[in-house]
């Protein structure tokens, strides 16, 4: 979308006007977070979280390369470089709890910034590609996620691995070769160890890419917002800089806050007791349990117990698992109400806090649960209603919901319908 009120950029000096002649990148930078990008003047803090994934993203690539120059991608040695760059190297500790805790931070915004998304219809037109693109950096970062969990090479992140690659040899005729492939032999050791590490160093510049296409999709449609209405003309609008760099900014210094409190205080709060036993593939541990952000996925994985005809469970589980996220791929379509903010939708809204929210919160109470009663049946009722609220009560609500009406305006939205107000007088 092209605003015409969006201020050019004016180079005030010679060495700007040499730069913008030559390399524009001041222009391309006020252009994209300066005062020549309007914004609707609505938004709320809930629009911070993709402003703070993008610093996770930058603290995980600067601490992961300095951890790296360390670390040795060998099972004899993996588990002793880690303690050496606790121990040993300068500052090594911080590197890695801030890495560590820097992950899970990292996931905590992307799910809020997901779920955000999920209660205004960020996924609708013409927005699409914004979110399909948000689905793809959400499965790079698991696959990241996933493969860094197994570096420290301890207990959990060797059984860990083992567990999940094994998933894959559940498919038919294909799966067990799979499963060797990505290991590079038939249990986890020095060539899975070093695959794991080179593409766990080379993943989160592929997830920068995506988000530089994520960034320039955004870009052409503009910033959804709390009603749902399109801008109209400049009234609706501010300009980025200063209004919400300064409101990005304190949010991120109350991301800062808490951020620190995890890694100086409560550095291995978010971790497993087990990874700090050295990798042992004769002694399984007696509870093995992925990340926490994992835990929804590993919920569902678990909670297909019984063969469906000539259908394994566990081909079931894993199919499943891998559809509760691709399942995201199909939301625009399967979503088909014109109104797109949750805050106008009452059945809708029922629908989200009442239906999805707590099943949600109970997949990632189970995912940590052992799989015993009643974790393995709370699993399978949230996974049933999980599907359940996507695939049908999302469509057919859609379809019959009658939606409150919608304000004229962004700026009626915000300065109310009163005439003086929104002429100016």
């Amino acid at each position: 979308m092209s605003f015409p009120w969006a201020r050019e950029y004016q180079p005030t000096n010679g060495l700007m006007k040499f730069l913008d002649e030559k390399l524009p990148l001041p222009r391309l930078v006020y252009g994209a977070i300066g005062a020549g990008y309007p914004v609707p003047r609505n938004l709320s803090y809930m629009w911070n979280f993709g402003v703070l994934a993008g610093f996770c993203l930058v603290l995980q690539i600067v601490t992961g390369v300095v951890l790296a120059m360390h670390y040795a991608p060998n099972a004899l040695v993996a588990f002793g470089t880690t303690e050496h760059i606790m121990r040993d190297v300068n500052w090594g500790w911080l590197m890695r709890y801030a890495h560590a805790n820097g992950a899970s931070f990292f996931f905590i915004v992307v799910y809020l910034h997901i779920f955000r998304g999920f209660f205004y219809s960020s996924y609708k037109a013409p927005r699409e590609m914004i979110w399909l693109l948000g689905v793809v950096i959400f499965l790079l970062m698991m696959a990241t996620a996933f493969m860094g969990y197994v570096l420290p090479w301890g207990q959990m992140s060797f059984w860990g691995a083992k567990v999940i690659t094994g998933l894959f040899s559940a498919i038919p005729v294909v799966g067990e070769p799979i499963q060797v492939w990505l290991l590079g032999g038939f249990a986890p050791d020095d060539a899975a160890l070093n695959r794991f590490f080179s593409l766990h160093f080379l993943l989160p510049f592929v997830i920068a890419g995506v988000v530089i296409l994520h960034i320039w999709a955004l870009h052409i449609p503009g910033s959804s917002n709390p009603t749902g209405v399109e801008i109209k003309d400049e009234s609706d609008t501010v300009p980025f800089h200063p209004y919400y760099t300064a409101k990005d900014g304190f949010g991120l210094g109350v991301f800062l806050i808490a951020y620190c409190v995890m890694v100086f205080f409560l550095p291995n709060y978010l971790g497993h007791p087990d990874n700090y036993i050295e990798a042992n593939p004769l002694a399984t541990p007696a509870h093995i349990v992925p990340e926490w952000y994992f835990w929804p996925f590993y919920a569902i994985l678990r909670s297909f117990t019984v063969d469906f005809f000539f259908v394994p469970a566990k081909l079931m589980g894993v199919l499943a698992m891998f559809s509760a996220i691709l399942m995201w791929f199909f939301l625009p379509w399967l979503d088909r109400s014109p109104v797109r903010s949750g805050h106008y939708r009452p059945l809708f809204r029922k629908f989200f806090w009442f239906g999805l929210i707590p099943t949600m919160a109970v997949l990632f109470y189970c995912g940590g649960a052992p799989a015993i009663e009643p974790y393995v049946m709370l699993s399978q009722l949230a996974t049933a209603y999980y599907f359940l609220h996507f695939l049908v009560v999302l469509p057919l609500v859609s379809s019959f919901e009658k939606p409150e009406p919608l304000p004229f305006s962004i700026t009626e939205s915000v300065l109310g319908s009163d005439k003086p107000a929104l002429s100016g007088e």
